[in-house]
């Protein structure tokens, strides 16, 4: 796919391709699944297909702030996800302590600005610094956002917007549309336009709930250490060929 030259569009929250006719989405989801079933398929320890999946992540980020993507949301480590043996969830999280140390050199010459979205307090003091670093580093990026979700959950994240409001003691006539998103964790984003989910799996597993209320959704086959550029390209043009109608005709 070549790179592409965006108009950003006002009504729709989508931005128009030059090349032939193509829509793209201003925002992206993508669950990132597959990468214990890529191991098993080889007979390797699943630690083994999460880096695989750590070093495709890296490549369809850039790739997808090449060709345009304003947002970018990954889900990386859910909520749920303590549930798993506790050797894989800390093998998880040497690992993306590893990524954020590398990540502050890989990205300095990438136009991309970094942000975290879930609960970091539950996280070693370590991995919360390193966050800390790597959003305050990249803040003056005018690139695409990377929204990194750890530690994250759709339902858990309302939850925690809820009580944010409480906490403020805002009244009842106060609270609508704008006002609750600004107390998520992507405030002043645009909604999610497309939801990726590879590996063959047809949940939405307690992502973005709340932002992908209109979003598009496209399940592919692949396991995510197997996902390609030309895999998003794909799903790119079937999002092109959508009727996004947000509720009206």
């Amino acid at each position: 796919m070549a790179e592409k030259t965006k108009k950003k569009l006002k009504d729709n929250q989508v931005s128009e391709s030059n090349v032939a006719g193509e829509i793209l989405p201003r925002h992206i989801g993508i669950i990132m699944d597959g990468n214990g079933r890529w191991a098993a398929k080889r007979k390797l320890p699943r630690t083994m297909g999460h880096q695989a999946g750590a070093r495709v992540f890296r490549k369809i980020t850039k790739y997808c702030e090449k060709i345009g993507i304003e947002y970018l949301t990954v889900y990386a480590f859910s909520t749920e996800n303590w549930k798993r043996p506790k050797s894989e969830v800390e093998a998880l999280m040497n690992l993306f302590r590893s990524y954020l140390k590398e990540a502050l050199s890989d990205f300095t010459s990438e136009n991309i600005r970094v942000h975290f979205i879930g609960d970091a307090s539950v996280l070693s003091d370590d991995l919360q610094d390193l966050m800390k670093k790597a959003e305050e580093e990249t803040a003056e990026k005018s690139g695409m956002t990377l929204n990194i979700a750890i530690n994250y959950g759709g339902q858990d994240e309302i939850l925690h917007a809820v009580r944010r409001i409480i906490h403020d003691h805002l009244s009842e006539d106060q609270i609508n549309h704008e006002l609750f998103e600004s107390y998520l964790y992507t405030e002043n984003q645009p909604p999610v336009d497309l939801i990726l989910r590879p590996s063959g799996e047809y949940r939405l597993s307690n992502f973005m709930i709340w932002q992908s209320a209109y979003a598009e959704y496209i399940f592919m086959d692949v396991l995510w250490p197997d996902f390609k550029p030309k895999h998003l390209d794909q799903a790119l043009e079937e999002y092109a060929k959508r009727n996004r109608r947000f509720g009206g005709i």
